[in-house]
């Protein structure tokens, strides 16, 4: 898992054509406005949550957001354990977001 600033995370998701966004929020949280593209995946599942990820392609670069970058962080490891090498966590998550969100 790599910890990345929002400059990080957005010039590495650009140049990369191979990105996935997940969003581990609750779905409530979700629908208050999501990061475009992105797809949901609530990290409060627990075990549905690791049942998920599974099926989630391995060779992707994934871009994952919380509201605050905790949750996002604890994904991050969790998919690293999973076999997903690749996992980005954007620190400060949407509350400290600057670009685009789709409401």
């Amino acid at each position: 898992m790599a910890d990345l600033s929002q400059k990080e995370w957005v010039e590495q998701l650009k140049a990369d054509d191979n990105a996935f966004i997940l969003d581990v929020r609750t779905p409530a949280e979700f629908q208050q406005g999501f990061i475009p593209e992105a797809t949901n995946i609530d990290i409060y599942l627990g075990q549905k949550f690791v049942e998920e990820v599974e099926k989630l392609d391995k060779t992707k670069n994934y871009y994952v957001y919380c509201r605050s970058g905790a949750r996002s962080g604890q994904a991050c490891n969790i998919m690293n354990s999973l076999g997903i090498e690749k996992a980005y966590n954007l620190q400060g998550g949407i509350m400290a977001w600057q670009g685009e969100v789709v409401q």
